[in-house]
């Protein structure tokens, strides 16, 4: 429940300032009338666990903690008091007595987790209230565990198939700047009174300028990253890279499959959970990581929301796989869209792992072939210079 700073003028109209705990705005202003006090001036004290957001792993064990604790019999405020007292990272304790005492509030489990702002995924939290509302929590909180048990094992291929061509490229840079700044100026110190070929002039030159200025470079490099950042901060840039990332060849299409993976789990576990399809549709667009395709939702949602088949609105859709609208269209037709949506996302689960691991086929030789350009353009603007002193001494 947020925290209040609030102003208020009391019955002699003397100002009188203070803390209180309130569900909204409209609550605050009800407390506050029930101690004879009208508000001037309030707002909300950010909380710490406001800005933290649960990680898919932490996610996946609380469900399936929870699962296992309502399949026993346990109470959800018994089920939070169990998780509260066990020994989590500080951020994750906080969020469970956070939520045990919202619970012994009266809120619903749902709402709780509502009520900590951005700190549960908005999946989990509309799959909570509808296993709520249907009785079935038990069955939705094990759903859930499997689902970002899933996410965790994709997120954490993706990093894992990023670490070597960083760490390739991190360690380019230092071997490069270590070349330029110690290595070629005792070379082309012997090269002075000779001509020099144009590749050793560059060198040359490049060695001269990150020897005097090398701090330049290192803001320059952090620059462009910081700048990078920003950019992709803005919807329209964002926009723009996500579109070059799905119409690029090669890795477009291993891309479209980790997408397509993500919107067909998702959109499985709201369906069969008993979530009507156009709110599991602005769900799904949410989670999908990508805004050129997350954009093309709304017009899929009116299309559905028209009575236009699901696979032809999703079919229209530029980001997915093809063989998604094929799939849903079997199950529409069959009667059995939820079972389809299941094994279809079971389906494009193991084909984007096959993706990644393509793309780090791809990424990997990419990197050694800069990495041998960039050494052998060094190599050669030194060796080009030797051979012409070796062959004046000849003669």
């Amino acid at each position: 429940m947020p925290k209040y700073n609030y102003s208020a003028l009391d019955l002699s109209n003397k100002k009188v300032n203070g803390t209180l705990d309130a569900r909204d705005d409209d609550d605050l202003r009800r407390l506050l009338r029930a101690q004879s006090l009208v508000p001037t001036k309030y707002s909300i004290i950010e909380d710490k666990t406001s800005r933290y957001r649960m990680k898919a792993m932490d996610v996946a064990e609380f469900s399936r903690q929870l699962a296992g604790m309502l399949a026993s019999g346990i109470t959800i405020l018994r089920a939070m008091e169990i998780l509260k007292e066990r020994d989590f990272v500080p951020k994750v304790k906080l969020v469970y007595e956070k939520l045990h005492r919202d619970v012994l509030m009266g809120h619903t489990l749902s709402e709780a987790m509502q009520l900590q702002g951005k700190v549960f995924p908005e999946l989990l939290v509309n799959m909570y209230a509808s296993g709520e509302a249907s009785g079935q929590l038990e069955r939705v909180a094990d759903k859930m565990a499997v689902h970002y048990e899933k996410e965790y094992r994709l997120n954490a291929r993706a990093k894992a198939a990023m670490t070597y061509p960083i760490i390739l490229l991190i360690t380019t840079v230092v071997v490069v700047m270590l070349l330029f700044t110690l290595i070629l100026p005792s070379f082309f110190e012997m090269f002075e009174d000779i001509p020099m070929p144009a590749i050793t002039q560059v060198m040359l030159g490049i060695s001269s300028f990150m020897q005097s200025y090398w701090y330049v470079v290192l803001i320059g490099v952090l620059v462009i990253v910081l700048g990078c950042q920003t950019l992709l901060a803005i919807d329209g840039v964002r926009y723009q890279f996500d579109k070059f990332k799905v119409k690029f060849k090669w890795i477009g299409k291993l891309l479209k499959i980790i997408y397509t993976a993500r919107f067909a789990r998702t959109l499985s576990s709201l369906y069969s959970s008993g979530i009507p399809m156009i709110r599991a549709l602005e769900i799904t667009a949410t989670i999908v990581n990508n805004k050129y395709i997350a954009d093309q939702f709304p017009e899929v949602i009116t299309d559905v929301r028209n009575g236009v088949a699901l696979s032809t609105s999703v079919g229209k859709i530029d980001g997915f796989d093809r063989k998604l609208s094929t799939t849903i269209m079997i199950g529409e037709e069959s009667g059995r869209l939820d079972s389809m949506l299941e094994a279809t996302a079971e389906s494009f689960d193991y084909e984007s792992e096959i993706a990644l691991d393509k793309l780090v086929q791809l990424i990997q030789p990419v990197m050694i072939i800069i990495l041998a350009v960039v050494i052998g353009a060094i190599m050669l603007s030194v060796m080009l210079p030797m051979l012409s002193l070796y062959q004046n001494f000849s003669i």
